[in-house]
């Protein structure tokens, strides 16, 4: 097992702080040089990539190009695991010897406010797959890399649709057929304090989702446009849900515009 990092300007010292168990690379995006390190932290694998490139794409790329072992688990700087996850992980797995990908609960912490990611064990299928963040994935290297499956470098930090990587990753996972489970188990905290990207429920929000959506099924993307307005209308107290659409619209056409 193999837990894959995106940082910017971190040392070796992360393995520790994020209680990681297990094998590690760590792809440290920072402003001065490209290097490597390798480390041997508590009898385990700590393979650290120094990179100027910015964009958490293209950092969690790197990772996985280099990973070496057969499961993988994403996570971020903000992550701190629980003891004994690569035991929860593993067992999972061979509970469900057929799955390409597990996503497992992670407690995100906001402040007093704590909310957990994944609360029931099941498959996972598209109509329920948008909701859940790359820091519960885990997947088997050799099904995401056999079937060309890659983070994309036009959305999430540093690129330029503030977020979403995750979603078009695991959209991704299963258009192309693969076994996706969720797992109700914990194995790690998130503590959100605050996020590099999300500068609130305005119109530049609206824009990047209408765009996300297209770059999720552009066949689909008017009924994804919809029903977020009507779910979320209450988070965008200056918008119609009439006005949401159309910067929604807005988005969608941009990035067609750009792909096409």
């Amino acid at each position: 097992m193999e837990v894959l990092v995106s940082c910017m300007n971190k040392s070796k010292d992360l393995y520790n702080e994020m209680n990681i168990q297990t094998n590690a690379i760590i792809v440290n995006q920072n402003n001065d040089v490209f290097s490597f390190e390798n480390h041997t932290i508590n009898n385990h694998r700590c393979r650290i990539f120094n990179m100027i490139e910015k964009g958490v794409g293209l950092s969690r790329n790197n990772a996985l190009m280099r990973a070496k072992d057969d499961i993988l688990v994403m996570a971020d700087d903000d992550e701190v695991f629980v003891d004994g996850y690569e035991k929860i992980i593993l067992e999972a797995y061979e509970k469900n010897p057929k799955a390409d990908m597990i996503v497992f609960d992670v407690r995100i912490h906001e402040g007093n406010i704590i909310n957990n990611r994944v609360k029931k064990n099941g498959r996972v299928n598209f109509f329920n797959s948008l909701k859940y963040g790359t820091v519960t994935f885990t997947f088997r290297k050799k099904s995401i890399l056999k079937n060309n499956i890659f983070f994309s470098l036009l959305f999430g930090g540093g690129s330029k649709y503030m977020s979403g990587e995750d979603s078009i990753f695991i959209s991704e996972v299963l258009r192309k057929g693969l076994r996706v489970y969720s797992c109700a188990e914990v194995i790690a905290d998130v503590y959100n304090d605050e996020s590099s990207w999300f500068t609130g429920y305005n119109a530049q929000y609206l824009i990047h989702r209408g765009a996300l959506f297209s770059a999720i099924n552009q066949k689909m993307s008017i009924f994804l446009i919809i029903q977020f307005a009507l779910r979320k209308r209450k988070l965008f107290s200056e918008y119609s849900v009439r006005q949401m659409v159309c910067l929604m619209l807005k988005g969608k056409a941009e990035f067609e515009q750009t792909i096409n």
